[in-house]
């Protein structure tokens, strides 16, 4: 069997769905052949991508101003298109909707191929900002809806994602829940993780540690977290940090949010991390992962701090806490400023109630990529099959 996987962006860019795909393909090749179709990103390497021990197979792509992402032009791209009809894949798999979702979802049909695809996101606030107009929204989720009523079969990334995409968007094709995972492994030595993290980013021993990891950008509401972590010190909560690793567009504004709610001494903006030893340690010294994020569909984060027994609180009505349950294996607060404030406040005085959440995040939410993809390739395997 070979396995064709279809993505609309891919490194040097790093955002959950590369990291869920880029996971995949490492361990489908146990199984069988992989070919992964995706953009040209700017200042990707060559080099680093053959030493992949997968294929890849990028075509061109456009910047678009204002955005961390480009435009892939993969149906303008012959060289392109001869590799993908020379591929012999005998299943696509789509992560994203648009050029590169859609040829291979063109390429399906036409070889009758079967397609499968990943529900990642909430579409429907990407295009409400940029679009605004109701009709131009409404034009924009017919487009990619058709795109995932063609496939075979859609997963959805949990409960509230298929129950959006099933009762909001209009999917008709099947659809159930495929998990996603980390290949991260819990700390050996929670204390040595402890130390570096202080020691790199200037942390006293005893000063409890708040942790966000993803795009610093504003959709995924990082600016509702240090209003929020503001309003906590002005009710007195007093020796911590918050630390924000990654990239993103709105790094200045995030720098300049934090000078304005006098929380210079709090927060530390550390950029991107991509040591995988540094980035479990981090996790494992943070008290909490602060994820007030009405964006996200099941991040991928989220599952990373629950490998080391970090609880994630959000935001009810958040898609991506679907996964969870309230107070037993992470926490919700309701959305406002104050009362995520008082959340975090509250969790800290209950010293063996956050026991008793920490260990449950670990036992119920952290899931290994191993055992995930060899189901998924029990489900190639069955399409295949047909």
């Amino acid at each position: 069997m070979k396995v064709g996987l279809f993505i609309d962006t891919w490194y040097p860019m790093v955002d959950g769905v590369i990291k869920v795909v880029d996971n995949y393909a490492r361990r489908l090749v146990n199984y069988c052949d992989v070919v992964v179709f995706c953009p040209e990103v700017s200042g990707y390497d060559k080099e680093m991508d053959e030493a992949l021990p997968y294929e890849l197979v990028r075509c061109g792509s456009i910047p678009v101003m204002g955005l961390d992402y480009s435009l892939p032009t993969a149906m303008l791209d012959p060289a392109f298109d001869k590799e993908l009809l020379q591929s012999k894949i005998d299943i696509v798999h789509i992560h994203s909707p648009f050029t590169v979702g859609i040829a291979g979802v063109v390429f399906a049909k036409t070889h009758n191929k079967p397609v499968v695809a990943t529900l990642h996101s909430q579409y429907k606030q990407d295009f409400e900002k940029p679009l605004k107009s109701k009709l131009f929204i409404d034009i924009a989720m017919s487009g990619i809806m058709r795109v995932f009523n063609a496939c075979n079969e859609c997963w959805a990334v949990n409960d509230g994602i298929r129950d959006l995409y099933i009762n909001e968007y209009g999917l008709t094709a099947p659809c159930k829940v495929r998990l996603n995972a980390t290949d991260h492994k819990p700390v050996a030595d929670k204390a040595a993780a402890a130390e570096l993290v202080n020691s790199t980013y200037g942390i006293p021993p005893k000063v409890e540690v708040f942790l966000f990891v993803g795009r610093i950008n504003f959709i995924k509401n990082i600016d509702f977290t240090v209003r929020s972590l503001a309003v906590a010190k002005k009710k007195g909560l007093r020796n911590f940090r918050m630390l924000f690793v990654g990239k993103g567009q709105d790094e200045d504004r995030l720098a300049s949010l934090v000078r304005e709610q006098g929380l210079e001494r709090e927060v530390v903006i550390c950029g991107l991390v991509k040591e995988r030893p540094m980035l479990e340690a981090l996790f494992s010294r943070a008290k909490l992962f602060l994820f007030p994020s009405l964006y996200d569909a099941n991040s991928l984060v989220q599952i990373e701090a629950a490998c080391q027994g970090t609880p994630t609180l959000f935001l009810r009505g958040a898609r991506t806490a679907a996964t969870i349950l309230e107070d037993v294996d992470g926490y919700i607060s309701d959305p406002s400023e104050e009362c995520y404030a008082d959340k975090i406040m509250s969790i800290l005085s209950d010293a063996d109630g956050y026991e008793r959440v920490s260990e449950a995040a670990r036992k119920n939410l952290y899931i290994n990529w191993d055992d995930v993809v060899s189901d998924v390739y029990k489900d190639y395997q069955s399409f295949i099959d047909i």
